[in-house]
Formats: structure tokens, sequence, C-alpha cells
């Protein structure tokens, strides 16, 4: 029957569980966030992304649980990789807004676990294996592509935020533009009555005497 087939090959389908979190990382602030790993060959996705904050970059490091670093990097926009674990215990993944002093970093990421896909033989001896083999490529071939489809949403969600930023930061730039520029002709302006006011008071004066 095709309906125990596909649940016998769903159960095929590698296993995984993530966390999607968005922080917020105040200037000079170093946040880390820790995810755990039962067996050794476990495969760990890690994906990131600047969503607003100064040039949209953030210094970022992954250490295994004998706080070997896996790897690092300074002034990052967004990244996308995959691990493999070695060793049993807490991966710990941490951000650092060092190179900046004023400005807060958005930053959206995903941790996931994923356990190896594991073959197993047929429970009935009476499947067809190429039936089987042909349902195990259609699932695998789906959970590529819902893969594929989940990395252009993130892709399109991280240039959308970064847009809205852009155009908020521009936004507040010429406001705080014309503020200014009015202070500055209301200053000018003030200054040019003081001026005419002294000259005038002091023509005054002179032709009194």
């Amino acid at each position: 029957m095709v309906i125990p087939t596909l649940l016998v090959f769903l159960g095929l389908v590698t296993t995984a569980y993530s966390t999607a979190l968005t922080t917020l990382l105040s200037p000079n602030e170093r946040l880390c966030f820790y995810a755990d790993v039962d067996k050794a060959g476990e495969k760990i996705g890690f994906y990131f992304a600047v969503q607003s904050g100064g040039s949209f970059d953030i210094d970022y490091e992954v250490k295994d649980p004998n706080d070997k670093v896996l790897i690092d990097g300074q002034r990052e926009r967004q990244g996308d990789y995959v691990l493999t674990a070695n060793a049993v215990g807490e991966y710990a993944f941490c951000f650092e807004n060092d190179m900046s002093t004023l400005t807060d970093k958005l930053v959206d990421f995903d941790i996931m676990v994923e356990s190896e896909p594991r073959r197993e033989a047929p429970a009935r001896p009476g499947q067809v294996s190429e039936q089987t083999s042909a349902l195990e490529e259609s699932i695998y071939r789906l959970s590529s592509l819902l893969m594929s489809i989940k990395r252009t949403q993130k892709y399109f969600h991280t240039r959308e935020n970064r847009g809205f930023s852009t155009v908020k930061s521009t936004q507040d730039r010429l406001f705080w533009y014309a503020v200014f520029e009015t202070l500055a002709v209301i200053a000018m302006a003030m200054l040019q009555v003081y001026v005419l006011q002294t000259f005038f008071t002091k023509t005054a004066r002179r032709y009194r005497v």
C-alpha cells in the first residue's frame, strides 16, 4: 500500500530541531546562544543575517564543547553554514557588536541540529524496492525544494528589513537636517536684527550729540 510505505519513508527523512530567534545587540555587547548535540556526527546548521543597524555587519564565532573555535568572522553581514558535530555536548553561537560604539544591531539567526538519515531495511519483505526507491527519491527532492524555498524567504526577509532600515535612517537624517537648517535660519535672522538694531541705535546717539 502507498500510505504505509509513505509513512515508512517519512520516518527515514532527517529528523531535526531548530531555533529561529531575533536578538538586539547594544554597542560593545556580546551575546552567546547554545545548542545541545546528543551524539557525534550530527549536522549543525547555522544561519544569521543582520537586519538593521550601521553597515549591517557583526562579528561572530561558533565553539564546540571543548571551546574550540569552529568558524568565526568579523564584520559579516550574513552567513549560512552546515557543520558536523564531532563532539557531544553544548555548542556556543556568539555574536559581538564590538566595532560599533553608538549603533544597535538587530540580528536574525537560526540554529538547527540535524541527525543523519537512517536507512533501515523494509519492514515487510513483500515491499517492492523499485517503488520504495522512487518514493524515497521524491521525498528527499521535496525536502530539498522546501529548504530552498525557506532560504529564499529568509533572503527576501533580510532585504526587506535592510531596505526599511535604510529608508528610516534616511528619513531621520532628513528630519534633523531640516530642524538644524530651520534653527540656523532663525539664528541668522536674530543676529541680523541685533546687528541692525545696534547700528541704528549708535547712529541715533551720534546724531543726538
